[in-house]
């Protein structure tokens, strides 16, 4: 499928792509310069319904597949992806403006690894085995699927956020509405497409491109939506949640985040520099584990700044198909600025802007800037604690470093805002590292690195960053429910326990 091949057919369900019956033609832009990738017709809500009822249609017979079958049909997946990798790769960046190398060695590489994971974790849906707990009963635990399940995901990985949302949705034996951001949906209506050319029955994966207060919410409000999944702000994640309760429906939500970045003072500071800084840039800042506060204990802490400073300063900013482009523009215009303008705050309280703080003219390759969404990589210095840099998620190339004395006071710091997502502690010293990895209020610690994720480990958060995991055993988990079945052992009619209601002994 080339970007062509879309035409206005932002919506696939029951297996076809097709337009939206929206109002509104909406445009798909290549934030790098501003062109117009694929202008599409948004979902209206009578799209969700129409999606809604294909996936509830699918839900029995690929709830009643073998694990065997359902596995088979996601390694063919894996498969089309690995065969179509370079193109998923093109568009991703065309419709993010992400970096060419971060599309075809992060993004798409990890989608494919993903789906073969999930390939073997639907043939793993475990329960307690049989077994006589109360003497003349055998029990044991079923998992099932739990219906359909309406997705949403964000715009900063698109394909990989379709797949986290997808994959282990049915695996479980699931169907799916999967609503990604209306800025970023090509990707997404592509695995759509891969997952049909893999078997995987009509109906039972179908993508929605509409926006939020409309699709989104009629999505999440359906009646017959029993579980849904969404990944993106912690405001929008409370609308999420309280649209949800009406029906009751099972919630996963996977928030914002504001990662600390906690170097102790025997700490290898060469590591710690070039870690805050790849950490700190992935995807232009736009990812929610990205590391954003750098806590640095004070003997360390003048070096880390001036360390961290020369390597932005360094940082190649240019066209995302180059492929010596270390980083791109920021997903849209709107978001560009929303990003100066935490900056521009700062430096009206007071903040130092040791390095970046403006959008650049020119790239390392000659590249007019200018038409697109570029902010430079910044650090900042001099703020309190408590100041909106520091608190809020900014969600763009802006690291915040501030010192710290005692191990005590690092790990506080490190606890102190509302999210907890990630975090990384960095020290030579095991009894701190643990001390580190268990203090720190947060769904993943890592230790002398920041950002490498497994398929086979989950990623999810603490507080404010929301509930539930992706990725590993424990999101196929999410995925199911619980079913206790129980057989009377004994053929005995009269039972011992049905005195407490009538007769005795």
């Amino acid at each position: 499928m080339d970007l062509t091949s879309f035409g206005a057919g932002a919506q696939y369900i029951a297996g076809r792509l097709t337009e939206g019956t929206g109002t509104e033609p909406f445009q798909v832009v290549n934030p790098a310069d501003g062109s117009v990738v694929q202008q599409v017709t948004l979902a209206s809500t009578a799209d969700v319904d129409t999606a809604v009822a294909a996936a509830r249609a699918a839900l029995p017979e690929w709830a009643a597949a073998t694990p065997g079958a359902r596995s088979a049909a996601l390694l063919r997946l894996a498969g089309i992806l690995a065969d179509r990798a370079e193109e998923f790769a093109r568009v991703e960046t065309a419709q993010t403006g992400k970096p060419i190398k971060l599309s075809t060695e992060f993004d798409v590489p990890g989608t494919i690894d993903n789906t073969a994971f999930f390939a073997g974790a639907a043939r793993n849906l475990e329960g307690k085995a049989a077994g006589e707990y109360s003497g003349d009963h055998t029990s044991y635990v079923r998992r099932e699927a739990i219906g359909v399940v309406g997705s949403i995901a964000p715009w900063n990985y698109p394909l990989q956020m379709a797949a986290w949302k997808i994959l282990p949705a049915v695996a479980a034996g699931n169907t799916i509405v999967l609503k990604p951001a209306e800025l970023t949906p090509l990707t997404s209506l592509m695995f759509a497409q891969a997952c049909t050319d893999a078997g995987i029955p009509d109906g039972v994966v179908n993508v929605l491109t509409g926006a939020g207060r409309t699709a989104g919410e009629r999505l999440v409000s359906h009646p017959d939506v029993a579980m849904v999944s969404f990944t993106g702000s912690t405001p929008v994640g409370k609308r999420v949640a309280q649209l949800a309760t009406d029906t009751v429906k099972r919630t996963h939500l996977e928030l914002g985040g504001k990662a600390p970045f906690v170097v102790f003072d025997d700490a290898d500071l060469d590591a710690a520099v070039h870690g805050a800084v790849a950490a700190s840039l992935i995807n232009s800042g736009q990812d929610c584990t990205a590391a954003t506060r750098a806590y640095v204990q004070r003997p360390l802490y003048d070096a880390f700044v001036a360390g961290v400073a020369e390597l932005f300063a360094a940082i190649r900013l240019g066209d995302p198909l180059n492929p010596q482009t270390d980083l791109g523009p920021l997903v849209s215009y709107t978001h560009r600025d929303r990003v100066a303008g935490f900056v521009e705050r700062a430096r009206g309280y007071g903040a130092n802007v040791v390095t970046g703080g403006q959008a650049p003219a020119k790239g390392h390759d000659g590249t007019d800037l200018s038409l697109g969404a570029y902010y430079r990589p910044t650090l900042i210095t001099g703020v309190a604690q408590d100041s909106e840099v520091v608190q809020g998620e900014i969600f763009g190339p802006v690291l915040v470093a501030l010192p710290f004395d005692s191990d005590d006071e690092g790990l506080r710091l490190a606890n102190d805002t509302p999210y907890g997502l990630a975090a990384s502690a960095w020290t030579r010293d095991i009894h701190r590292s643990l001390r580190a990895t268990r203090e720190i209020a947060a769904g993943c610690v890592w230790v002398n690195d920041h950002i490498p994720i497994l398929s086979e480990m989950p990623h999810g958060g603490y507080k404010s960053s929301g509930y539930g995991k992706d990725m590993s055993q424990y999101s196929l988990d999410e995925y199911t429910q619980v079913k206790h079945v129980m057989f009377d052992t004994t053929a005995v009619a009269r039972k011992d326990w049905h005195r407490t209601i009538f007769g005795d002994r």
